[in-house]
């Protein structure tokens, strides 16, 4: 099993950015696709950005040129950096990654975007 422990959310104005982050309780070297998805109120939850053990990247046209994913092998954490934030960006956001074969979950960090 692993845990994935979401942080970083919070409250920023329109145009501003934020940074999340995500560590799991294992190596990040041992798992493979990593993503961020996020559920705004009312609406399914949807995928944001992934990032595969290699490195390549994939983002959702919504966030693209505005959001980034990497990998911290160093610090050992999947990391989003959220820039020029719009209020539609506000919701939860949940780290996924799959660990031999099966899905993880954070319980999700809020964000919230003013206008």
């Amino acid at each position: 099993q692993v845990q994935l422990v979401e942080s970083g959310g919070g409250l920023v104005q329109a145009g501003g950015s934020l940074t999340l982050f995500c560590a799991p309780s294992r190596s990040i070297a041992v798992i493979n696709g990593m993503a961020w998805y996020r559920q705004i109120s009312g609406k399914e939850r949807e995928w944001v950005a992934s990032v595969v053990s290699g490195g390549a990247t994939n983002y959702a046209d919504s966030v693209k040129g505005r959001f980034t994913i990497w990998r911290d092998n160093a610090r050992d954490r999947l990391t989003l950096r959220m820039d020029n934030l719009k209020p539609e960006d506000t919701g939860v956001y949940y780290c996924q990654g799959v660990y031999r074969g099966r899905d993880y979950w954070g319980q999700g960090t809020q964000v919230t975007v003013s206008s």
